[in-house]
């Protein structure tokens, strides 16, 4: 008999992969294992039920930025979306197809994004998405939970009660959005920092008493506070901008408000500090407030960002939020195929895995997608090489120090170290990312002769 709680599934589904989180994670792994030739249930609770953070039916919601972060391969987000766009990710094929001007990031049109992705999930015979809230993990039948860092309060019992330790959390906070219209161009400017990427980004200059008046507003303002059962901690690469404030009265002109590289085409000089805006959607109706997460009350948020030169009479599509944020102890709780210890039959995929952002999570539903198309077809698993951003990734998740685990971005400190000469650190990135693109295509053709697949 099933234990108590879980949800058993029957023998006839056996050869059938229930994916529970139509996120970023749930839809790459659902695209990728379709692809391999299995047959998948995909489960979104949306529109049935929303978690805190999320407004919309469409699956692959972006809720923080529509930011992919840098393009170049000096950072290793980079090399790890070059990764994936060669090895036919769905995330990557709608990011390249919704792409907004962001300077040298990649920045999406995040409603066409969803769309997108939507639409190839719907068309995919594959896949049989089914919009309905599950609250039981199974207990037979392979599974692969991607229900993301919001993870319901049923589900969460249930994870919990899996892994059998209390789960690690940190809050999440999201960015403003300000409707293009509203902005004062007397005050505002187009630049990107010293002139890289055109004129993307919208800048608005503080000067030294604005910055000061401005920062003891944040100081005093009306937060959202925690829940009394939840301790509070935020994710440094995601840190509200009131908690950068509370570390030292210059910490935001050195973090998010950094004037470096954009002097002031009015007077030619460099401002105290700068907001910038980044475009939202495709039609530059929308701009974000870049850094700006926040856990200010909302007339807070409306008072205190209006005080920023250019934002005098910002109308606001979005105000900033504060959500809690749930992962597990990945090297406790995971082999190197996202398999649970005490689970096998189950993955875990995207940022309930311990991975941190939007390019990691849909990396990690991509692995989690061909590892259970091997596991169905009793195939070896196909761990990509430590050297790739994939493998450097996925090793985070599997031996990083266990007593004190953090989600984490791609970073190239996650790589094998280069073996040989020393090298300045532009360069030795840059060859780091050679070596990842290099053991790529072998690793690729080993998983496509293991699943016989033919991969788009």
């Amino acid at each position: 008999m099933p234990s108590a709680g879980f949800l058993f599934l029957e023998d006839d589904k056996a050869m059938e992969i229930t994916i529970i989180g139509a996120g970023l994670a749930g839809c790459e792994a659902a695209w990728q294992a379709a692809k391999a030739g299995c047959r998948v249930k995909l489960f979104e609770m949306k529109p049935e039920q929303y978690s805190p953070a999320h407004q919309s039916e469409q699956l692959a919601e972006l809720v923080c930025s529509n930011s992919l972060r840098g393009s170049g391969m000096n950072n290793a987000v980079g090399c790890l979306k070059e990764e994936l766009r060669r090895i036919g990710s769905l995330f990557m094929a709608a990011a390249d197809a919704t792409a907004v001007p962001a300077g040298g990031a990649l920045a999406v049109d995040r409603e066409e994004f969803s769309a997108y992705i939507t639409a190839k999930i719907a068309a995919e015979p594959n896949i049989e998405l089914i919009r309905r809230e599950v609250t039981r993990l199974p207990e037979t039948g392979l599974t692969i939970l991607a229900s993301g860092p919001l993870t319901s309060t049923a589900l969460s019992a249930e994870l919990a009660r899996l892994t059998g330790a209390e789960h690690l959390y940190f809050y999440d906070a999201i960015a403003p959005i300000v409707e293009f219209e509203s902005i004062n161009f007397e005050h505002a400017w187009r630049a990107s920092r010293y002139d890289k990427g055109g004129d993307d980004y919208l800048n608005c200059p503080l000067n030294r008493d604005q910055y000061d008046a401005f920062v003891q507003n944040l100081l005093d303002a009306d937060k959202v506070s925690g829940r009394e059962f939840e301790k509070l901690i935020h994710f440094e690469g995601c840190m509200p901008i009131e908690e950068m404030a509370a570390r030292g009265p210059q910490t935001l002109a050195f973090g998010p408000m950094k004037p470096v590289g954009l002097p002031d085409p009015k007077t030619g000089k460099i401002p105290h500090a700068v907001v910038q805006l980044r475009q939202d959607n495709r039609h530059a109706s929308l701009y974000n407030i870049v850094g700006f997460q926040t856990r200010l009350t909302y007339p807070e948020q409306k008072r205190i960002f209006r005080t920023i030169p250019g934002l005098e009479e910002a109308r606001f599509a979005r105000l900033g939020s504060m959500h809690r944020n749930t992962f597990i102890n990945a090297p406790v709780c995971l082999n190197n195929a996202l398999q649970f210890k005490q689970a096998p039959h189950i993955l875990a995929a995207g940022q309930l895995s311990g991975v941190e952002g939007y390019v990691e999570s849909a990396a990690c539903g991509f692995l989690a997608g061909i590892f259970a198309a091997a596991l169905l077809q009793e195939q070896p698993v196909p761990v990509p090489p430590a050297e790739t951003a994939l493998g450097a990734l996925l090793g985070h998740l599997s031996s990083a120090a266990s007593d004190d685990f953090q989600p984490m971005n791609i970073n190239y400190g996650l790589f094998p170290p280069l073996e040989g000469r020393k090298m300045k650190r532009a360069d030795r990135r840059l060859a780091m990312a050679e070596r990842a693109l290099a053991a790529l295509p072998p690793w690729w053709e080993r998983v496509n002769a293991t699943l016989l697949s033919e991969k788009g």
